[in-house]
């Protein structure tokens, strides 16, 4: 789904996503990554839900977001407990949705200014 015509370079914006990509600033991603408004667009390294450990989650502690938009996929799955609560240790709140749902949301959030990130899992 194409989302934005034009991006405006001065934050990370999410112009088109599918099934197996995300399109960032119109650069296509194929793997799944973090995405911060301000900042530069990360690999995440997890190919599966099943794969997911504290360490992937970890890794968004030193953004500092207020919340974390958690793409899960094709499908809403949610993460145990286990792997957030470092975010939940840093008053950082985690929402779970699809991964066109958090696309949308981040893409919100983000244009109103908030401190947001997203983790999108893109599964191999």
């Amino acid at each position: 789904m194409k989302l934005h015509q034009e991006s405006s370079g001065a934050l990370n914006t999410i112009t088109s996503y599918g099934d197996d990509f995300v399109a960032i600033n119109l650069q296509r991603h194929e793997g799944s990554v973090i995405v911060i408004p301000d900042a530069p667009v990360e690999s995440w390294p997890v190919s599966s839900f099943d794969a997911l450990t504290p360490e992937h989650f970890d890794a968004l502690v030193q953004a500092a977001p207020e919340v974390v938009i958690f793409g899960s996929g094709a499908k809403l799955r949610f993460p145990h407990p286990r792997l957030v609560a470092q975010l939940a240790k840093h008053r950082i709140g985690v929402e779970t949705m699809d991964f066109g749902a958090a696309c949308r949301t981040y893409n919100i959030l983000m244009s109103e200014g908030r401190r947001v990130a997203a983790a999108l899992l893109i599964e191999a």
